[in-house]
């Protein structure tokens, strides 16, 4: 069984990298007709889960080319899944 260390500085230096990256915007979609969704059970604020991917996603919508599309308060039920298989 392998163990790996997770330390409080290896994560911040890697947030601080990814927010480099980002604030240089040397980030770009490749593809014109890039698409990611979000998908939220309830409110996108939250203070919690859908709050934290709610903030990612007001991130990824400034990188050039990339279309973010977000949807909230959508019941986990197979009538809602239709919608988003087409």
């Amino acid at each position: 069984m392998t163990h790996t260390l997770i330390t409080r500085r290896g994560v911040l230096s890697g947030a601080a990298a990814t927010s480099a990256l980002i604030a240089s915007n040397s980030f770009t979609a490749y593809a014109a007709d890039t698409v990611v969704g979000f998908i939220y059970v309830g409110s996108r604020t939250d203070f919690g889960w859908n709050q934290s991917h709610a903030v990612a996603a007001a991130a990824l919508k400034q990188i050039p080319g990339l279309k973010v599309v977000e949807e909230e308060n959508v019941p986990e039920t197979r009538q809602s899944l239709r919608r988003w298989n087409r």
